[in-house]
């Protein structure tokens, strides 16, 4: 007997919610706004605008499904199922933030505040919720946004619908040595500020500064398109280490091979610092594009 499919709401915590846990009262929130020449009615505003449409996605679940809710901040704890339907309810960024933890369920996005928000990746409104829930259960059409993916040599493994970055965890320069994937040798050396790897989703953001300040010739790639774009940050030529591999392009089935040669670097995936991998001296970590993609309901 299969089981009812889940509605799986994801949010995060308001800007209005995160000014209550640090000043107790509305009216400390109030105060410490004002003395800064800001006003504590757009932010209440937006916080009502957001628990709103939470209570229309929530109230258009039918009944027969089962129903469960999780911030941001718990992602890395919560076990999603395949028989999910994720309802993402706020920015663009909160997809990529829950992308990573997916293993191809399909994926509604809410814009909470259309008009706000660029709405790439929440593209819906919360009234559209109960057709929504139909379409994805019955299969409906979904965007397969292509993802990165970080393996390390001890099968740690990460995920990412943007971008990853490798660099020092305390802003240092990285050390470590840098080829393409199964090339004999151990690559060349670099001191760096970091890589970047990223994919089509992620070219309106870092990855495109990036691109546009190198002056790339290669092209970015469309969010569908199984291709990725990879930068060096301020690669240091010296005696001992080059600049010759600073950007290039992988295709599916390519990889770049990046070995660490300093104390620790830390690998993490859409902003999202806190969970990381954590690789030593002598570790090594392949980046590629991902075999699994993020579904999204069109």
């Amino acid at each position: 007997m299969s089981l009812a499919p889940r509605a799986v709401l994801v949010h995060r915590r308001t800007e209005y919610e995160e000014l209550m846990d640090r000043h107790g009262t509305h009216g400390q929130a109030a105060f410490f706004l004002s003395s800064r020449g800001r006003s504590i009615d757009e932010v209440v505003a937006r916080h009502e605008r957001t628990r709103q449409a939470l209570r229309e996605v929530a109230a258009a679940v039918p009944l027969t499904w089962r129903s469960s809710r999780v911030e941001r901040a718990d992602l890395d704890r919560f076990l999603f199922a395949p028989e999910d339907v994720v309802v993402v309810v706020g920015q663009d960024g909160l997809v990529a933030n829950t992308a990573k933890y997916l293993s191809g369920q399909p994926v509604v996005g809410i814009d909470t505040e259309p008009g706000r928000n660029p709405g790439v990746l929440v593209r819906h409104r919360s009234a559209d919720t109960a057709a929504l829930l139909r379409a994805a259960s019955a299969g409906g059409r979904t965007d397969d946004l292509t993802m990165v993916e970080a393996v390390a040599d001890d099968t740690q493994r990460l995920l990412a619908l943007n971008e990853i970055y490798l660099g020092s965890p305390g802003h240092q320069t990285a050390r470590y040595r840098l080829g393409p994937d199964g090339e004999r040798g151990a690559g060349e050396a670099q001191a760096s500020s970091g890589v970047l790897v990223g994919t089509g989703t992620g070219a309106t953001g870092w990855l495109r500064s990036l691109w546009l300040e190198r002056g790339a010739t290669a092209s970015l790639p469309a969010p569908c398109e199984r291709g990725l774009l990879w930068f060096v940050r301020e690669a240091w030529p010296s005696p001992a280490t080059g600049t010759s591999r600073v950007a290039g392009r992988l295709e599916a089935g390519q990889g770049l091979r990046l070995t660490v040669e300093s104390d620790r670097i830390v690998v993490f995936g859409d902003g999202m610092e806190a969970d990381a991998l954590h690789l030593t001296w002598g570790q090594s970590v392949r980046l590629g594009v991902a075999g699994t993609s993020l579904r999204l309901l069109t």
